[in-house]
């Protein structure tokens, strides 16, 4: 069982470590994997094949994240801490585990995006995208050539456009000029990028969740919300609609700040050992139940 695990950090020392208890920890686990589950039932992902991907999980984890002294790393010593008999794990760790590549579409049409909306070159005084002429102009200046040239030469400005206007992030306007359109914030519904940020999301949420619980000196990462519950609809909508254009504020933001920082050193970093961060802000509303408590 090898091959790279993207995503996944040494976040909490071993020697820091402090975990709820098992039974504490049921109740919780449940409640969180609920639409998981509702997704891989509506998706055709039946409990053989999840059981099977989670066996296979248990085994990686017991041995890249929690065994860390070579010699511990036993089918024995696995089976004992996953519950996992010892001929499913000499199986497991013959195979080859899924590499989790990144979509080539998440490595550029998001950076190219991510620099429309936070390069001051690229916005207005309020902040907003600029629409760009769409070819190089004569005497020079911004275009959505130059946009996508700052981030790739590897692929062609028309080529990028195509994509962009085929899935509706952009629009053509009189005068040749391209206009980002507001699904640019939204990946497109089962696209292979949405894919990739419902996976990558859900695992740092839940990675900086989990950091916090286990480590005993006590929180490590940002994870608070803001929570109302038996709140009547016209309340609820007009909550939902302040939150959901105040968090994309933060967010554009947060994106100009790190454009800002990061440009000046792309090329001192080469090299250097290097970090990734991923700030993220969710919304959710549903019905209320009686108790409070929802299982949705």
């Amino acid at each position: 069982m090898s091959g790279p695990r993207v995503g996944d950090c040494p976040i909490v020392p071993p020697d820091n470590v402090s975990p709820p208890d098992s039974g504490a920890l049921i109740k919780p686990l449940k409640r969180l994997l609920r639409p998981l589950v509702r997704l891989a039932v509506l998706s055709g992902i039946t409990f053989p094949v999840l059981a099977e991907l989670l066996r296979g999980l248990f085994v990686e984890v017991a041995l890249n994240d929690v065994l860390k002294d070579p010699g511990a790393k036993t089918d024995s010593r696995i089976s004992l801490l996953t519950g996992i008999y010892r001929k499913e794990i000499h199986r497991l760790r013959q195979e080859e585990s899924l590499e989790e590549g990144v979509p080539e579409v998440v490595t550029t049409g998001s950076q190219i995006i991510g620099r429309w909306l936070g390069s001051p070159a690229y916005t207005d005084k309020a902040g907003r995208p600029r629409d760009l002429p769409r070819q190089r102009p004569a005497g020079g200046g911004i275009s959505f050539e130059t946009l996508v040239e700052s981030v790739t030469t590897d692929i062609r400005p028309r080529a990028v456009l195509d994509d962009f206007i085929s899935h509706r992030l952009v629009t053509l306007e009189a005068g040749g000029f391209v206009r980002l359109n507001g699904a640019a914030f939204i990946p497109a519904q089962g696209r292979a990028e949405q894919l990739y940020f419902f996976a990558r999301n859900l695992h740092d949420h839940a990675a900086a969740a989990v950091a916090n619980i286990i480590t005993r000196s006590g929180p490590v990462f940002l994870d608070s919300s803001v929570h109302y519950d038996r709140l009547d609809t016209e309340t609820a909508t007009r909550l939902e609609a302040f939150a959901q254009e105040a968090g994309q504020r933060v967010l554009l933001e947060v994106n100009r700040v790190a454009l800002d920082m990061t440009e000046p050193e792309q090329e001192a970093a080469r090299g250097r050992a290097l970090r990734r961060v991923n700030f993220g802000i969710y919304l959710y509303s549903c019905d209320d139940t009686p108790a409070g408590e929802n299982n949705t």
